[in-house]
């Protein structure tokens, strides 16, 4: 009896090196397949400035996000027929958003939704937590989630919450391979204060800011200070507009180079493990 309980022993013992063997090199592989294939895609639908022929400019901005477990639409820019016209130029189709972020309570920003709503009714919407109940039934919105401090939305997708004092806003944050991409909306509470946040919810260094920086009424000095807090926070790209102000656009445009991404209607921003492509 001992002797056939030692040869069990042997034998499990081998049959769970075996299955090790078999097991773990296969589990490695898949992550290594899943960390190569992820690629991120930021499709801009709505902007000041026009980047692809066809498409309309308006004051405002939205974003679609890609390559996520979920589809996410960032904003919806000043008005519906912007939204779906630039939308069916460029071949968005607004259904297969799973996701709406509102970044603040301003038309630029929510004009847009009911032209979302009308197409794809079920989705979610994440707003600060101070939006009014009248706005959740003035646009249709059935799932109706109020942000007041820094959540994941889905897989490598976060909110820092509300922040900001006298207009409350939110930004949206994605991880990838090549740090944090962060997308604003209009940056009322501080474009500084908005990095820095970010870099204190994931302890990452951040490749890419874009969208609205809220520079119109700062002057080239100050703009000159707040390009060097980004550089002491280590942002490797910057993609500024909307209500950054043209005159500030160019500085930051000279100062990042190569690194500064022109924004506009229709343009579109691939970051994959091995870097960034503009299309």
């Amino acid at each position: 009896m001992k002797c056939f309980g030692k040869a069990r022993f042997i034998i499990f013992c081998i049959f769970f090196l075996v299955a090790s063997a078999l097991s773990f090199p296969v589990k490695f592989a898949n992550t290594e397949l899943e960390e190569n294939k992820d690629t991120l895609q930021i499709t801009i639908l709505v902007d000041n400035y026009i980047y692809k022929p066809g498409t309309k400019p308006d004051w405002g901005f939205s974003c679609l996000v890609e390559g996520l477990d979920k589809t996410i639409l960032f904003d919806t820019g000043r008005q519906a027929d912007t939204l779906v016209h630039n939308s069916g130029i460029l071949q968005v189709d607004l259904k297969q958003i799973d996701q709406l972020v509102i970044s603040h309570e301003h038309q630029d920003h929510t004009g847009g939704i009911k032209g979302v709503y009308s197409r794809n009714p079920g989705i979610p919407a994440y707003v600060p937590i101070s939006f009014s109940e009248n706005f959740r039934s003035s646009n249709g919105i059935k799932e109706f989630v109020r942000v007041d401090k820094p959540i994941s939305i889905c897989r490598n997708a976060f909110l820092t919450g509300e922040m900001g004092n006298r207009i409350k806003e939110q930004s949206l944050i994605i991880d990838t391979p090549k740090g944090l991409v962060i997308i604003t909306g209009c940056s009322h509470q501080g474009i500084i204060e908005i990095l820095q946040k970010a870099k204190q919810i994931l302890n990452r260094e951040i490749y890419l800011v874009l969208g609205g920086f809220h520079l119109l009424e700062h002057s080239d000095a100050a703009v000159a200070a707040i390009i060097k807090d980004f550089r002491r926070l280590g942002v490797q790209k910057c993609g500024a507009t909307h209500c950054t102000g043209e005159k500030q656009i160019q500085l930051f445009k000279k100062d990042y180079g190569n690194d500064f991404i022109s924004m506009g209607t229709g343009r579109i921003i691939i970051i994959t493990g091995s870097g960034l492509q503009l299309n």
